[in-house]
């Protein structure tokens, strides 16, 4: 379907393609072509505000419906047309596996982030994630991806996933409820909303390390004001974590 809503040109006043840019419908097509490369979208952003605009209202959005068909009818099947967030966020954290800086979130460990095309999400290892009294939620969670080998820190994988309405959880409400404290400088590497540390509000059930196949007081992860988690564990041997199995 071409994009038939017209929206106001936003070029800044430095703008090099002020005369004679292409249309919506034009974009349209040729991203269709490419099948919604992530790579042409960030650097189509990267020529103005209007290009990146549009990256954002459509692009991404598209980007995103194809990588995830079954995922994105769901986190809009309560009529919302737009996810918690934007779509250039939840495009990023499709593909993009934040790593971990020193100074950063995760007790100074340094692993830079990095593209994973081949990431999985599931519902139904999110519900791994939830305490029981929130169950009704839903949270689609990655697979751990794997960095072996870190020294004192063992094989670290880092997680991460994507609340559906996440301002209507019961997760949210729990973490207000409870008075947890946003965390006081890092934000989302997604859509750089503040973050709440589920270790520190004492909402990471039994079940999460069970389900990632980690140590079970090596987890921590974090959730941000628009419903994107984020963590990290320290990974079983692969033949100690044969067997695993969910903790309600």
């Amino acid at each position: 379907m071409l994009v038939t809503k017209q929206f106001r040109c936003i070029h800044s006043s430095t703008c090099v393609c002020t005369k004679g840019h292409l249309s919506e419908d034009a974009i349209y097509l040729v991203f269709q072509h490419e099948n919604w490369n992530p790579t042409f979208i960030a650097k189509l952003s990267c020529v103005c505000k209007w290009f990146d605009d549009i990256a954002k209202r459509v692009l991404w959005k598209e980007f995103c419906r194809t990588r995830a068909p079954k995922m994105m009818l769901d986190l809009q099947s309560n009529g919302s047309h737009n996810v918690d967030g934007n779509w250039k966020a939840l495009g990023k954290l499709l593909i993009y596996c934040s790593g971990s800086r020193k100074g950063g979130l995760f007790n100074g460990i340094h692993i830079p982030g990095h593209f994973a095309h081949r990431t999985r999400f599931s519902r139904t290892s999110g519900k791994s994630f939830l305490l029981p009294r929130c169950r009704t939620d839903v949270l689609y969670v990655s697979d751990p991806c794997e960095h072996l080998d870190q020294g004192d820190e063992g094989d670290v994988g880092f997680f991460r996933g994507v609340f559906k309405s996440f301002s209507l959880s019961r997760v949210r409400q729990m973490l207000i409820h409870r008075e947890a404290k946003l965390h006081p400088t890092e934000v989302c590497p997604y859509c750089k909303a503040k973050l709440w540390n589920m270790l520190q509000a004492k909402m990471v059930p039994r079940s999460a390390p069970n389900r990632l196949g980690a140590y079970d007081d090596c987890i921590e992860y974090y959730v941000c004001l628009n419903g994107h988690m984020l963590g990290i564990c320290t990974l079983l041997p692969l033949s100690d974590s044969e067997g695993v199995s969910d903790v309600e």
